[in-house]
Parts: structure tokens; sequence; C-alpha cells
């Protein structure tokens, strides 16, 4: 007889696209650990330099900001902030403004703290601009938190099933993955 082992063991499974919310929450939570990395790293390199953990940590946080957090912000701008412009919900095309501005400016400090995480990952630099890097990580938390106390709450109240499954389809289609069902 086999033994079965509880799903709380596992951990919770992650959201699927039919569940699109929900997957742009859990990449909210990524997004967090993420900036954990970069806290971990600010404090790591000036007691270990550029150590083979420093490269790692520093790969780690490039590869999910280049690939992960692009495609991220492409589901909110290209699909999930559209469809709430299109609920004409009060205060959403303010919303939509607002992020929008935001992500760009979190565009913009990505770009200056590459530069430096390739260098670490490369094993030829050993320091972070501390202000950029602390700057870039407050100002992700705020972003996420907003969105998750905003956004989130207002795209679940006012888009219908119709708006979800689009949604999700989108998103299973940027990563190139059959839409579940």
């Amino acid at each position: 007889m086999a033994v079965r082992m509880p799903a709380s063991l596992l951990g919770p499974a992650a959201p699927g696209f039919e569940r699109p919310l929900d997957v742009l929450e859990a990449c909210h939570g990524r997004i967090a650990t993420q900036c954990d990395t970069l806290d971990k790293l600010l404090a790591h390199l000036p007691v270990h330099g550029a150590d083979i953990q420093a490269q790692q940590a520093a790969r780690a946080v490039l590869t999910y900001f280049d690939t992960a957090a692009v495609q991220h912000h492409d589901d909110e701008e290209r699909n999930l902030f559209p469809l709430l412009e299109q609920t004409k919900a009060p205060g959403a095309c303010d919303l939509v403004e607002t992020l929008t501005l935001e992500h760009d400016e979190l565009a913009q400090l990505w770009r200056r703290l590459r530069m430096q995480l390739a260098q670490i990952e490369a094993g030829s630099h050993a320091t972070l601009d501390a202000a950029l890097t602390r700057r870039f990580v407050a100002f992700n938390r705020a972003h996420l938190e907003f969105e998750n106390t905003h956004v989130l709450p207002l795209a679940r109240q006012v888009l219908d099933a119709t708006a979800i499954e689009r949604l999700g389809r989108a998103m299973a289609a940027r990563r190139g993955v059959p839409f579940p069902g």
C-alpha cells in the first residue's frame, strides 16, 4: 500500500493560467523573493566579494528580472490593464496610468542595476550601488503592495469570467504553454 503525503508537506500548488489573477499574485511573491535576494547580496558582497554564492545570486536575479518579470509586466500592461479600463470602473484609468508609469520607472532602475549584477555574475566586480539597490527593492515592494491591495481586488470585483479566461489565455500564450482545459 502506497503512503500518500499530505499536500501541505509539498507546499501549495502553483496556480494555473485558468486562474490568471492568482498567477499574477504568485508572481508578486516571486518578485518579493528576488528583492530579498538583492538585500542579502548587498550585505554579502562587502564581506565575501563576488564569490560563487554572490555570482549565483546575481544570476538568479538577472534571470528572473530579464524574463519572468518582463512577462509579468506585459501580462499587466497588454492584457490586464486594458481589461480594467474597458470595465469603466471608477478610478480604473487613473490606476492604470499610475501603474504604467511605475513600470517605466522600475524598468529604468533595472537597466542601471542590471549592469552591476552582470559584472558580479561574471566575478569581475564585487559591489552594488547600495542606494540604487535599496531604491529598486523599495520601489518594487511598494508597487507590489499597491497592486495586491488595489489592482487585484478591483480586477476580481469587475472582471467577468470571459475577461478572466481571455487574460489567462493571453498569459499562457505569452509563455508558449497550452491553456488548461
